[in-house]
């Protein structure tokens, strides 16, 4: 049975491109290689949104694509993937399509042909997802992903449909195995094949459903929700330097509020951060603070300013730190157990975890205005960017000391004061 794709002509105009990324793809065109943009760009293409970044999944081999492109190194274990570096400081990512290792031997040679006769990779998704449900305990985690294939079997392993999309510049076409376009026109976000079995495989895709639904302002169907509540246990199991990355993307996303209030709902909050959960469950005085702080930030990021990721998480933390503050009698101790929490769950840096003592503990001195001292401290600005958020959030007008833009400003160091302040 021949798999093919439903085809949309959707002519995108090249001044929404990306010429480095066009360049790209021809070069893997003339090469002989199928290339094409793939993933997020596709989709924000078709909402009419400007892209973060242009992807490029192609038959080409990574090192295939190191000998075509001097400019290129390859990264990664899990995921071998391509960087075509630019002067810029811009940086194309190339991927090979892959395919499930389930789904034939990872040596295999992918073919240069989109359509070729084949078993439906479809059937081959629901006997594959029939035969796993079936082995309880069984470890669906996904450790390793270098199993080249064919486009239609790189599209039904990714995660969701509205990122499974590929298009093809050179005829203008939109290239959907999965239902990508139909769910974009009903913005909803849907899993391909199982949801629970999709997140079982990579737990942090429930973080990114989080975040596609609020950034885009997408609804969720009613099994990926379902699921997204039944799996949240799996995020435990998750590699803490992406739960850490995923989750300052949602706070950096510029919809950090309705993200954190959908993580809360679906129970992923405790998983990620059980003292504010406990705090919120409580319903203590002073939470609407947080709601409040995190609109702030929202607004902030769409002026196209960005508090640092330690007044992110400072933000967010705010109440349960400053409970602990106030009721511990050994409030640093207890402080250093709050942040090993933390530490545990998502590899929170020890200089982070610092920043973030610190920039609490001032809050005090800079509502009194007493400044002596504070200005020449490495993370005064971190402090006035939380200080603003919270008169923010609780209305009040802003103090004549705090400069306009106080939240994304940092001043440049000269280096011999960054040495002074290493020692």
């Amino acid at each position: 049975m021949q798999v093919d794709p439903t085809i949309y002509r959707e002519k995108i105009p090249f001044k929404r491109l990306d010429l480095d990324a066009v360049s790209v793809v021809k070069r893997l065109n003339r090469a002989g290689h199928i290339a094409y943009l793939v993933g997020g760009s596709v989709r924000d293409l078709l909402l009419g949104r400007k892209p973060k970044d242009f992807d490029i999944a192609t038959s080409a081999r990574p090192t295939e694509v190191r000998r075509l492109f001097r400019n290129c190194r390859l990264i990664g274990r899990r995921f071998r993937l391509a960087h075509i570096l630019f002067a810029n400081g811009k940086i194309i990512e190339v991927a090979t399509f892959r395919r499930n290792p389930e789904e034939g031997d990872a040596t295999s040679e992918p073919t240069r042909h989109a359509s070729r006769a084949v078993n439906s990779t479809r059937e081959k998704r629901r006997a594959a997802d029939a035969s796993q449900v079936n082995r309880d305990g069984q470890d669906l985690l996904i450790r390793r992903d270098n199993t080249y294939g064919d486009p239609h079997e790189d599209a039904v392993r990714r995660d969701f449909t509205i990122n499974g999309l590929f298009y093809d510049i050179q005829n203008g076409q939109v290239i959907d195995y999965v239902g990508g376009v139909q769910d974009l026109r009903k913005r909803v976000v849907r899993t391909i094949g199982r949801a629970d079995l999709r997140f079982r495989e990579d737990p942090i895709r429930i973080l990114r459903a989080i975040k596609f639904c609020t950034q885009l302002d997408f609804g969720i169907i009613p099994e990926v929700y379902d699921a997204m509540v039944d799996q949240r246990l799996e995020l435990r199991r998750s590699a803490p330097p992406r739960l850490l990355e995923d989750t300052m993307r949602l706070l950096r996303s510029g919809a950090a509020h309705r993200a954190v209030y959908l993580a809360w709902d679906v129970g992923v909050l405790g998983m990620l951060f059980p003292d504010l959960t406990a705090f919120l469950e409580d319903n203590a005085f002073g939470d609407h603070l947080l709601w409040n702080r995190l609109i702030a930030i929202d607004n902030i990021c769409q002026e196209g300013r960005l508090p640092s990721d330690s007044v992110l998480l400072a933000a967010l933390l705010l109440e349960p730190i400053q409970e602990v503050l106030q009721t511990a009698s050994e409030p640093d101790r207890i402080l250093q157990e709050l942040f090993e929490n933390l530490t545990r769950s998502m590899a929170l840096p020890r200089r982070m975890k610092d920043r973030i003592n610190r920039i609490v503990m001032v809050q005090n001195l800079l509502q009194q205005g007493k400044l002596r001292g504070l200005m020449q401290r490495d993370f005064y600005f971190d402090a006035v960017s939380l200080f603003e958020l919270q008169c923010l959030a609780r209305g009040v007008e802003l103090p004549e000391w705090i400069s306009s833009g106080a939240v994304s400003e940092r001043p440049a160091r000269s280096r011999s004061r960054r040495k002074s302040e290493r020692q």
